[in-house]
């Protein structure tokens, strides 16, 4: 088995979100580490992913959460990343990057409550944050997580994938099936595209906070499971 994952989060949070997980993780044996992605361009993040994985003794299960499944599609090339883990997250394939996937939405989609650019930052409408992101943690949670935001550079958004380390590493799949930021439909359609092995939870897009049991099983299956 593997003991080693490297949890990378996603746009408009940091790596505190990742609690609940790190703390089951832990309790189990593994060996945590998490990437605070600077958020400032996507080859920046993947940066931050390899010296996180650079550091480990072993291979490791690299999880990415919404934008993060961007990062850990382009990171997952390091020799050190035995198996990829999708909490409902984006899954570029070469070429495509957030914005070409999030270009077309499917009619009658919620519409991520993304204000306008500031100085090339991006933010949630902090009055729509809750029912959009988080709409399965208490008011309180959604609020701190609403007034923490961490701006996301609009770089982030338009950097192209090279070569996704799905298409020569396994993959697993956590769609959640109330999310209101990125449609269940197309998680599945990304799930099915990477050939990930594919579960689903009742939850927001914060599913990485609101169902920590439902991630840590698909993470420990990851690491049972991928050779190495």
């Amino acid at each position: 088995m593997i003991r080693n994952v490297v949890l990378v989060h996603g746009g408009f949070v940091d790596g505190s979100g990742w609690q609940a997980v790190h703390r089951q993780l832990t309790a189990d044996g593994f060996t945590v580490k998490i990437v605070q992605n600077p958020t400032l361009s996507l080859a920046g993040d993947v940066a931050a992913t390899h010296f996180i994985l650079d550091g480990l003794d072993g291979p490791a299960v690299l999880v990415g959460h919404s934008y993060g499944g961007a990062v850990i599609s382009e990171a997952g090339g390091h020799d050190k990343v035995a198996a990829l883990v999708y909490i409902a997250a984006f899954a570029p394939d070469k070429g495509e990057s957030v914005n070409t996937l999030i270009a077309d939405p499917p009619p009658g989609a919620p519409v991520p409550p993304i204000l306008p650019p500031r100085e090339g930052f991006l933010f949630l409408d902090r009055d729509k944050f809750h029912d959009s992101f988080a709409a399965d943690l208490s008011a309180d949670e959604a609020d701190f997580l609403a007034d923490s935001q961490v701006p996301w550079g609009v770089d982030c958004l338009a950097g192209a994938v090279t070569e996704p380390a799905w298409r020569h590493k396994p993959s697993w799949y956590l769609v959640a099936t109330q999310d209101r930021m990125i449609p269940p439909p197309a998680q599945r359609a990304m799930a099915a595209r990477a050939g990930a092995v594919t579960a689903e939870a009742i939850g927001s897009h914060a599913v990485y906070a609101s169902q920590p049991d439902a991630v840590t099983d698909l993470i420990k299956q990851a690491a049972t499971s991928a050779n190495h």
